[in-house]
């Protein structure tokens, strides 16, 4: 049966989440990540182990906060000027929700990116693991499944 308020309450965190990384608010963003964070964005395909396989993101919370200072401290080229972005979050499930406050949820993706150079449309699915604190929810965990992620992609650099 389907907890229908817990499936509202993850896809109000999940909207939230595009929405900051949309705006630019890089702090914001940040604050959502639990303390032992994974961010993956595998490549050559979604069944990889990226402990033995290249993958284009494969970011522990420390490399996670690096990259936001980066983005915010105009030191990441490539975004200078910022990306304007508008993401697209549907099909959200609830895939597990365990006794321990966490749950792991998946939803499809639209993101529109444009830059000078033109505009470039991104696609795939989102899977989170979300754990529940004093403060709200915080992402243990985001894996981004590009649908393209098996042939060369142009420079992503912006939080997917």
């Amino acid at each position: 049966m389907i907890d229908f308020s817990l499936l509202r309450e993850v896809e109000q965190f999940l909207y939230r989440e595009a929405r900051l990384a949309d705006d630019g608010d890089y702090d914001a963003w940040e604050e959502l990540w639990a303390d032992d964070a994974i961010y993956w964005v595998p490549a050559g395909g979604d069944d990889i182990d990226p402990g033995r396989q290249m993958s284009i993101i494969f970011d522990n919370r420390s490399r996670l906060g690096l990259r936001v200072k980066q983005l915010k401290t105009g030191k990441r080229h490539s975004q200078t000027p910022r990306s304007r972005t508008r993401r697209v979050i549907s099909n959200v499930e609830l895939l597990e929700a365990g006794p321990d406050g966490e749950v792991v949820a998946s939803a499809n993706f639209v993101v529109y990116e444009s830059r000078p150079r033109g505009t470039r449309t991104w696609a795939g699915r989102y899977q989170y693991r979300l754990r529940r604190t004093d403060t709200g929810w915080r992402m243990a965990r985001k894996d981004v499944f590009l649908v393209d992620n098996d042939r060369p992609l142009p420079t992503m650099a912006f939080l997917i």
